[in-house]
């Protein structure tokens, strides 16, 4: 699809920009940007400054810092309120002033305040705006997440987003089940993918794990990924992989207890964490691991599933109704999904994949090749480009019409 946004830039929202801060949502976002650009559009991403003073970024797009250095995790890796809120203030006064100067917004809705700032912002200037959502979660989540009175706090103000939403796209069955849950009724696009097409490879080659096999989790160390569950799994896989070790990589506030379930199992022998390694060590060690496991209890999509099918890695998951990752994995073709975190059952999953061998690998790389034509950045930016073409030819109060639903 040829750009339809003419010549006035299409804004990218996101308070985190890839690589300066890294992530899912900041690989998606930037993956959306660079897919703007080759389909003709300019673009201008808004974000937060993540650099250093006097180091703009150089890309193929224009970076616009609408706020300094913001802290946006707790030491408990949970997103800090007041940096939301500082962001979403300065999105609002930022659009506000340049309430013409943008063809399309396409803006995360996470943090929710950025959709508020967005919607009141363009308020009257018809500008097209479409609201991704990461996730969308339910009342006890968001509690769990961030206490009682946060995390009601926060459930309102999703569902109020939602409510003031004219479109939304997301990323799984899930989130689209979810938004109309909270009750949103207009335009939902549930995207095919989220693959970049440009950064993984097409080829059928099938990867040899190394010997002795290792089990890999690559990304932060923080409550909702449970990485402390792996050393009592791992210990169980060994029964039957004696030379079985554990690769942990990445760094964040749930290390300690990490390690100290690592010293649980007297795992100190088998079992490594270098913290965060450079991304072509990454390559090599995704490459080269037998399973990749992610016992997460929540995804929004599970790019981690594409990433080690792209490596001919299998992945081994974990059942959970915030998990969204699961919506990528058949059994048996790609991975495996343990019903539980209990070591006993995630531990076999572990082993069963690993014994599973060059087969499944085979099957992971054919899963791969197949979603790589379908399941893209691309073909999700077109159907965000054909939402704002649609909204523009609409007329005015339009996108708040009848509940439209469909895959990008």
């Amino acid at each position: 699809m040829h750009a339809v946004t003419g010549p006035r830039p299409v804004a990218v929202a996101y308070d985190c920009l890839f690589p300066y801060t890294t992530g899912g949502g900041e690989r998606q976002y930037r993956g959306f940007a660079e897919a703007l650009v080759d389909r003709g559009c300019t673009v201008e991403y808004l974000t937060a400054q993540q650099w250093e003073r006097g180091a703009a970024p150089n890309e193929r797009f224009t970076v616009t810092a609408i706020t300094p250095p913001l802290k946006l995790y707790d030491s408990g890796g949970v997103r800090r309120i007041t940096a939301a809120a500082r962001f979403a203030m300065a999105l609002f006064w930022n659009l506000r002033r340049r309430r013409h100067d943008f063809s399309a917004l396409l803006v995360s809705g996470l943090p929710v305040l950025n959709v508020f700032a967005a919607r009141l912002a363009l308020l009257g200037s018809r500008t097209p705006l479409v609201v991704d959502y990461l996730e969308v979660w339910g009342r006890r989540q968001w509690i769990e997440y961030s206490g009682h009175v946060t995390g009601t706090l926060a459930w309102v103000l999703q569902k109020l987003a939602i409510a003031m939403t004219p479109v939304a796209s997301c990323h799984s069955q899930l989130s689209a089940r979810r938004l109309r849950a909270e009750g949103f009724r207009r335009e939902v696009l549930v995207s095919p993918g989220l693959i970049d097409e440009k950064a993984t490879g097409t080829t059928s080659i099938v990867t040899t794990p190394s010997t002795p096999p290792f089990v890999l989790y690559a990304g932060r160390h923080i409550p909702d990924k449970r990485v402390e569950s792996l050393p009592a799994a791992v210990a169980v896989a060994r029964r039957s992989i004696p030379d079985l070790r554990l690769v942990i990589l990445g760094t964040g506030p749930s290390t300690p207890a990490i390690e100290a379930a690592v010293a649980d199992v007297e795992g100190e022998t088998w079992t490594d964490l270098p913290g965060f390694v450079s991304d072509a060590e990454l390559d090599g060690l995704m490459r080269s691991a037998s399973v990749l496991v992610n016992p997460s209890r929540r995804e929004g999509y599970g790019l981690v599933v594409v990433e080690a099918a792209a490596a001919g890695t299998p992945i081994v998951l974990v059942d959970d109704d915030s998990n969204a990752a699961t919506e990528l994995v058949t059994v048996g073709v790609n991975g495996a999904i343990a019903p539980d975190i209990g070591p006993a059952s995630l531990g076999t999953s572990i082993a069963e994949v690993i014994t599973a061998g060059t087969p499944l690998r085979a099957r992971t790389r054919e899963w791969y090749a197949d979603a790589v034509q379908n399941k893209t950045i691309g073909r999700t930016v077109d159907g965000i480009l054909a939402a704002f073409e649609r909204a523009r030819h609409q007329p005015s109060g339009a996108q708040q019409a009848a509940p439209r639903e469909g895959h990008l």
